[in-house]
């Protein structure tokens, strides 16, 4: 039976696509509560999603999360790892 829901996302490999090893994986997701490095916060994703995911849209999706406040109220920012697209009714308005 296939893992559904809560199970199958703690089952998940996490990584944080933000900071790609030299040996070209990378690390864990996360980071030591206390530390605080200029590289920004970690944007992290399952392994599955990084390893489909092109150099143009890992960028995309670490540097929106960079953009945006961190850490308000105390909790995560979420952002999507992958940009919204215009809808075609919009396009035709213009």
């Amino acid at each position: 039976m296939a893992k559904v829901g809560l199970k199958k996302w703690f089952g998940q490999k996490w990584v944080n696509i933000g900071a790609k090893k030299v040996n070209g994986s990378y690390p864990k997701c996360g980071r030591p509560k206390g530390k605080l490095t200029g590289k920004g916060y970690p944007k992290c994703v399952p392994a599955a999603k990084a390893a489909r995911m092109s150099k143009s849209q890992i960028k995309s999706a670490v540097s929106r999360k960079r953009s945006k406040k961190q850490g308000v109220g105390g909790k995560p920012t979420m952002v999507r790892t992958a940009a919204r697209r215009k809808s075609r009714a919009s396009k035709k308005k213009k």
